[in-house]
């Protein structure tokens, strides 16, 4: 989406150093600490799935915070909670903040759980500060963002946005037959409980701002605590199937083979030649890689792999598809290729008016906050079509994530933090 977003320099003078002051490191981590109990495991990890007792009483938790924040609670019809703010002209559409609180069976402390109390924190810095905005502020936590429990995921953001409809996604089934409608009712009941309203779908937000883990090792490396996030990867997945001729191991020469495994070796070896670049920006993966029949003395006659291919440019990932489908069309080793898309995301590119904004607030608080692309979606890829779209990157250790060992340092977090409840004090001003 194209921002119309304008920070006029005769606008009100916002002490943004105070601000960030107003960050307090203790209550973040004690925050943290808090939601982690929710779903904790033994191993130090997280298993807090959409929708189960977990998640709906770190939903409760979060929505007990209202009261002292000055905010208003309510819940949508797909489950995504939200703290509402009013700004002194309230009829101004909000900007808004926040991430998921959903995890991966055996999953860390702060994917996606950061960006909601981060923005929890970055609210409260605000309050305390003194500052009033002029257009209301909102914390948002969305639902089922992992997919673990429902695939696929970030069905909160994708239902709000109207990139997939509700009925559908209720009708969705988790590995026990339980349905995300039925899940969702259950919740939203507790919900009832304790008097939290129901609000529309799809309401109007002035901007989204998402805080969270880097997922990659990108910042660790540069030593920075934040990092400013330009995009959102663009995605193709494909499946690859290889038919040869089953056959004799013992008795069959080479030369007279069709050996299936042997051109997808030679297939996969040569699409991942394609994907090299001298930058190092194209990811290539192959995840999956199945032969049949799957017997010792047996020549394969048919393998099938799998394709995640990603790019921050949409011209650089069809010119790959396109080399990709060129390949497949050639022999292997006497065998036949076929190449099947299964899915594809565009790339998004955030707006340079958001990307600036951090980068000129976080000069003037005197944090580095390098540039980079993210690997991995986020429900921010959907909600970038619904109102101008941004992010930040805490970095975590190692790049780990969507493991028990995730692991952030509470100084970053707190500089990231910093720089979001600044950043939010200038869209909101």
């Amino acid at each position: 989406m194209q921002s119309h977003i304008k920070h006029p320099t005769n606008g009100p003078l916002i002490d943004l150093a105070a601000i960030a002051a107003a960050v307090n490191p203790e209550r973040l981590a004690d925050d943290l600490a808090a939601v982690a109990k929710f779903g904790a495991r033994s191993d130090g990890g997280v298993a807090r799935l959409t929708l189960d007792d977990n998640d709906t009483r770190a939903r409760l938790w979060l929505i007990e915070q209202a009261n002292a924040l000055g905010a208003t609670a309510s819940v949508d019809a797909i489950g995504n909670v939200f703290l509402d703010i009013p700004g002194s002209v309230p009829e101004l559409a909000p900007v808004v903040t926040g991430s998921h609180l959903d995890s991966q069976p055996a999953g860390g402390k702060y994917d996606g759980a950061l960006g909601v109390l981060a923005g929890l924190e970055a609210l409260r810095a605000l309050k305390q500060a003194g500052f009033t905005p002029r257009r209301p502020l909102s914390l948002v936590s969305w639902t089922n963002e992992e997919g673990a429990r429902f695939s696929p995921g970030t069905s909160g953001s994708a239902v709000f946005c109207g990139v997939r409809s509700l009925d559908e996604t209720r009708l969705i089934e988790d590995s026990d037959g339980i349905s995300l409608g039925a899940a969702l009712d259950t919740c939203l009941a507790e919900l009832d409980v304790v008097g939290v309203p129901r609000r529309p779908l799809a309401t109007p937000m002035h901007t989204f701002i998402e805080l969270h883990i880097e997922q990659g090792p990108i910042l660790e490396r540069d030593g920075a605590a934040v990092g400013v996030v330009e995009g959102i990867q663009g995605v193709s997945w494909f499946e690859v199937t290889v038919t040869g001729s089953a056959n004799h191991a013992g008795t069959t020469p080479r030369a007279l083979r069709r050996d299936a495994l042997e051109g997808a070796c030679a297939l996969a070896t040569a699409l991942r030649e394609a994907a090299r670049d001298d930058q190092d920006r194209v990811r290539f993966t192959i995840g999956k890689f199945a032969v049949s029949p799957g017997s010792v003395n047996t020549i394969p006659d048919h393998v099938t792999f799998s394709i995640d291919l990603r790019h921050p440019e949409a011209t650089t990932l069809k010119a790959l598809e396109a080399e990709f489908n060129q390949l497949a069309q050639q022999t292997w080793a006497g065998c036949q290729a076929t190449l099947t898309p299964l899915s594809r995301v565009e790339p998004v590119a955030f707006p340079t008016t958001l990307t600036a904004l951090f980068d000129d607030t976080a000069h003037e608080l005197g944090i580095s906050a390098p540039r980079l692309v993210s690997g991995a979606f986020h429900d921010a890829i959907h909600l970038a079509n619904h109102c101008p779209t941004a992010m930040l990157f805490t970095p975590c250790r190692d790049g780990l994530s969507h493991h028990p060992d995730e692991h952030i340092e509470l100084s970053d977090a707190v500089v990231s933090t910093q720089l979001l409840a600044a950043s939010l004090a200038r869209l909101s001003a």
